[in-house]
């Protein structure tokens, strides 16, 4: 259901937009989405990670210039942000002599530094999309959704043929990251250290997280573990929640939450090799509030926003989304199949003005709480997305 989703939002966004770009991490299926599009029309594939078709683009503008009227998809385009102003001219050009011309789908693995130069020499011409892993919509509501859970949401983990399988892939591809990926975006980074802050951050999932105490972990200044974070932010590795600090006259806490995104990554980080190993450590409940969150996420519509909201006090939300209509969904998760509402969710949710009010558990079931609170899975409150 999620594949057909995004395949329609890109369909969708290729017809209004010259440009389109679509992020992801690494091995989640950009790729092979892209070439699904492409099969219903008129198309060329480069990937920047394949010296041959490298060497096509020595002269970006003649070579591009040969293929008008085709989709034109650019793997791992973070990689040669010279392309950028390139296209821009191309667009431009098509633009002042009234034909559509080139259309250009552009494949990108880190959010940041795409984000930065397109907007740079895209703007007005380009549109943002992102992929997530497999999603708790594609699987089986029992069995499917637990080993998604155990393995993450990336294709190749979530249909091996076990979990220790699965677990060894995710450990490839975790020093793919570390050992290829980042040296190649340029950051000089001892693979070993980012690996250690890694492992830290995957301990203090969804905690408010103290840069000085990592710093003196890690051996290094905060500054030096802000760069580092940042790093594991742009890769889409991990997850930046922000505090919801609108029109609200209270102490609130103001350092943003980090979650491991994917988590199978999560797991293979703390060593958890099943679904056992899983339910008896003591991760157990942030590991599921990132799942949450994660599925949630993405299933959002446009010009959706999220935060989370906390206190001095201790009044929280785990998950504050901003909606289109001037929505505003206050979400609790519980990993439990019988989920008790605190005081301190009803008491942020009053602070926020909040418009509605769930609490996401285990079970599957559907059913009103107390103070107009609605108790659901997580399947079905992405349903209502």
């Amino acid at each position: 259901m999620l594949e057909r989703q995004i395949a329609q939002k890109l369909n969708q966004a290729l017809q209004k937009n010259p440009a389109v770009a679509l992020l992801g991490p690494r091995q989640v299926g950009k790729t092979t989405l892209a070439q699904a599009i492409a099969e219903n029309r008129p198309s060329i594939y480069l990937d920047l990670e394949n010296p041959e078709d490298l060497v096509k683009l020595n002269d970006p503008l003649a070579f591009l210039s040969l293929h008008a009227d085709k989709l034109v998809i650019i793997d791992e385009i973070q990689r040669s942000p010279e392309l950028f102003p390139v296209l821009r001219g191309l667009i431009d050009k098509n633009r002042r002599a009234g034909r559509k011309g080139e259309q250009f789908l552009l494949l990108g693995s880190a959010s940041m530094d795409l984000l930065r130069q397109s907007s740079e020499s895209l703007a007005g011409r380009i549109s943002y999309l992102e992929l997530s892993g497999i999603n708790l919509l594609e699987v089986k509501p029992e069995e499917g959704a637990k080993k998604l859970w155990l393995r993450g949401g990336f294709p190749e983990s979530y249909l091996a043929s076990s979990d220790e399988e699965a677990m060894d892939w995710l450990e490839d591809l975790i020093r793919t990251y570390l050992e290829r990926d980042v040296p190649q975006m340029g950051f000089r980074v001892p693979a070993s250290r980012l690996r250690r802050l890694w492992i830290m951050l995957a301990h203090l999932q969804g905690e408010l997280t103290n840069n000085s105490k990592l710093a003196v972990n890690l051996e290094v200044n905060s500054k030096t573990v802000a760069h580092y974070i940042d790093i594991l932010v742009d890769l889409l590795l991990v997850r930046r929640l922000e505090p919801w600090h609108v029109n609200v006259k209270k102490r609130l806490v103001k350092s943003p939450r980090l979650y491991v995104r994917d988590s199978g990554i999560l797991h293979r980080l703390l060593g958890i090799e099943n679904l056992d190993g899983l339910l008896s450590n003591p991760v157990l409940g942030k590991s599921w509030e990132g799942f949450v969150i994660e599925n949630i996420l993405s299933a959002l519509p446009n010009r959706s926003e999220a935060y989370f909201y906390r206190t001095a006090a201790g009044a929280e939300i785990d998950l504050l989304l901003k909606l289109p209509g001037n929505q505003l969904w206050a979400i609790e998760v519980k990993s439990g199949m019988a989920p008790k509402v605190t005081k301190g969710f009803h008491l942020a949710c009053n602070d926020v003005g909040a418009t509605h009010k769930f609490v996401v558990y285990g079970g599957e079931d559907e059913f009103p709480a107390e103070q107009g609170t609605t108790v659901l899975s997580t399947r079905k409150i992405m349903e209502k997305l």
